[in-house]
């Protein structure tokens, strides 16, 4: 840490997109009006990995020199490892930043790509608080150890159920959320506005290349424009979908829609975007065994936990060969994608009735590690007949 932290009192969240922005922007026009003194602020950025290139290059023409300009301190953070033992890098401490730090020595598409899923919708948004809440909280906790201070949250004034949420979940000593834009009335349109008329720039939203959310917030249009505009980003996402498919048929990017559906091959854009796609596919593969428990947990709620295993490395057409002998062997039928490679098959189906097991071969890119419950294999065994689970693959 470059600079001593004794003397912060406010902290302001900035996750580069719209809202953040303009309130930083705006602030910056006059600190003290703001009730700011920069003395005793900080901006923290964490770095989650996958940010849109547009959104990075506008930061650096626009904001940077901003923040420079007025000796901001910045704060560029990001976790160090998939586990929370890890702990966090600070990527750069600078009242003169000069570059956006926009990954770290961890990010969240390297997870995904691991453990061959992607975002769930469901629930909170875990992701993001791996990415972003978690390491924030872990910077902030010895810096103040407990002293008071204020964090500015980039809620709009469409956003007050965040504002309610935030106040309620917020478990740091010391911590009192501030809303400035709900107070000020600002709304998302008028931060585009205001933005547009301070750099004359439309600012795009901010989020990772493969959020699974643009669907619920009504912006899949110009999710889908931006991915064609950056097709080999578009190649590297539909990859990270096809692979967790592969695994699970249910992990559609979008819930129950998949992005491969979504382009069409007949478009000129669309088809860059698949043949980049085709152009990911172009690695070294892998057939995995995966097997899933759906257990009921104490407080009546489906649990479901899962078993992946690197069984052979390969071509998908070798692999293929010995996914069609193996279902033969077992009586299955095997699944196969002949556009894309994919082929498989289900030893054990899912059934109807909680408790169960499921279990089947696949093939994909051979991105995908071993992975389990410490307790999966004597839940299989309570669960699953034990006869089922020694196989002889051919």
């Amino acid at each position: 840490m470059l600079f001593g932290a004794d003397n912060l009192d406010t902290l302001v969240n900035w996750g580069l997109g719209v809202d953040s922005t303009a309130y930083i922007a705006k602030m910056l026009t006059d600190p003290a009006a703001h009730g700011i003194d920069l003395d005793r602020t900080a901006v923290l950025y964490m770095a989650t990995g996958s940010e849109w290139p547009e959104t990075r290059l506008l930061v650096e023409q626009f904001m940077l020199p901003l923040l420079r300009e007025h000796r901001v301190r910045f704060v560029q953070l990001a976790r160090t490892g998939q586990l929370k033992a890890a702990g966090i890098t600070v990527l750069d401490d600078s009242r003169c930043p000069q570059k956006l730090y926009d990954r770290g020595p961890w990010t969240l598409w390297d997870e995904m790509e691991a453990v061959g899923t992607v975002p769930q919708q469901a629930g909170t948004r875990k992701c993001s608080l791996r990415a972003k809440g978690e390491v924030g909280d872990r910077w902030i906790t010895p810096v103040f150890a407990g002293r008071p201070f204020r964090q500015v949250m980039g809620f709009n004034a469409d956003e007050a159920p965040r504002c309610v949420g935030d106040e309620a979940a917020s478990k740091l000593p010391g911590r009192t959320g501030v809303f400035p834009l709900r107070d000020w009335g600002w709304d998302r349109q008028t931060c585009e506005n205001y933005l547009f008329e301070r750099f004359k720039v439309n600012w795009p939203k901010s989020y990772c290349t493969f959020c699974c959310y643009p669907v619920s917030m009504g912006a899949l249009p110009a999710h889908l424009e931006r991915m064609r505009a950056h097709p080999d980003i578009a190649g590297q996402v539909l990859r990270l979908e096809y692979t967790a498919m592969s695994l699970n048929p249910n992990a559609k990017l979008y819930g129950s829609r998949s992005l491969l559906e979504l382009f069409d091959p007949r478009l000129p854009r669309d088809r860059a975007c698949l043949d980049a796609f085709e152009r990911e596919l172009d690695t070294e593969w892998a057939l995995y065994r995966v097997r899933r428990l759906f257990l009921l947990s104490a407080t009546g709620k489906r649990r479901v936990l899962r078993s992946v295993h690197r069984v052979a490395l390969g071509s998908p057409t070798d692999l293929e060969q010995r996914v069609r002998a193996e279902a033969a062997a077992h009586g299955c039928k095997a699944d196969l994608d002949p556009r894309y490679g994919r082929s498989r098959y289900w030893l054990r189906p899912r059934g109807e009735h909680l408790p169960m097991g499921e279990e089947l071969f696949t093939t994909g890119p051979a991105h995908v590690i071993d992975k389990q419950d410490p307790s999966f294999e004597r839940k299989w065994q309570h669960v699953v007949e034990p006869a089922s689970t020694q196989l002889t693959l051919l």
